[in-house]
């Protein structure tokens, strides 16, 4: 069999880690059907994954790890995660960006995702803590104006500072004092995890403490959150549902999660459905 060459080894590893993530386990020879690669691309594929330690292999497969609480990823390790999903719902979130706003996008890479859809959106003012999501609005900048300066309408774009995470997130005093000098239409909050009991949390006490400055500042909260957040709880909680105005979700969100979520204060929009919006 001939290796698919359409799918990067990132997207490739992406897809097996949902899938794991999704049954519970899978074998080896299922996954060489379903991506149309070979038994050895796969084992590689799987060899990675268990490196990083993102799955458990198994005699004929691998099954997932379940992550410990203070567990924190990397940017990169998380940006090849749920790719198409992370897309979805930063269409979906892009929309809620008025133009002449004063919005705050926190670190994470759905945030970065979402930033690349703001990029046309006129005279948006952006506060972040996040270097990766600067970068974006500032290398759009750049290339737009080809050394002239900013175009019309172009972000102003606030850059939080203070002690970079694993996640390139700028946390700590600094960072909070920054935001809490500040008032945001709405808060774009991306999470390591979300539940009913411990609302939203993440593996990082600092990037915790900032996070609640960012909430405590926001008129509107917007959470951006994979389906593989739901049921998952870091080390610290730092806001609850009732603190969120708008959760944006993928197709991915099981059923019993959404049957959750009826009873919850948020509206539910759920990206890349034909009926993208869902007040609960």
């Amino acid at each position: 069999m001939s290796d698919n060459q359409n799918l990067l080894a990132e997207q490739r590893r992406a897809l097996i880690l949902d899938e794991i993530r999704r049954r519970g386990g899978v074998r080896v020879n299922e996954l060489t059907r379903k991506l149309n690669v070979s038994d050895m691309t796969v084992r590689r594929d799987l060899d990675a994954l268990a490196r990083q330690g993102m799955v458990e292999k198994v005699h004929g497969g691998a099954v997932p790890v379940s992550e410990p609480s203070a567990h924190e990823p990397g940017f990169e390790v998380k940006s090849s995660l749920e790719l198409s999903a992370k897309e979805d719902i930063a269409k979906a979130a892009a929309e809620m960006a008025a133009p002449g706003s004063a919005i705050a996008l926190a670190g994470g890479t759905t945030a970065f995702a979402l930033a690349q859809r703001l990029l046309d959106v006129p005279d948006l003012t952006v506060v972040t803590n996040s270097v990766r999501v600067a970068d974006v609005f500032y290398g759009a900048q750049r290339a737009a104006a080809g050394g002239a300066g900013p175009r019309a309408g172009a972000a102003t774009v606030v850059l939080t500072g203070g002690v970079r995470t694993p996640s390139d997130t700028l946390v700590g005093p600094v960072a909070d004092a920054a935001i809490r000098s500040l008032h945001f239409d709405v808060l774009f909050l991306g999470v390591h995890g979300i539940s009913v009991e411990a609302g939203l949390s993440t593996p990082n006490l600092a990037e915790a403490e900032t996070n609640r400055h960012f909430v405590r500042s926001a008129r509107r909260v917007v959470v951006l959150a994979d389906h593989t957040k739901w049921g998952t709880v870091g080390l610290s909680s730092f806001a609850t549902l009732d603190q969120v105005q708008v959760l944006v979700t993928d197709a991915g969100l099981p059923a019993e999660a959404r049957a959750e979520f009826a009873e919850l204060p948020p509206e539910l929009v759920v990206a890349g459905e034909p009926s993208a919006a869902t007040d609960l």
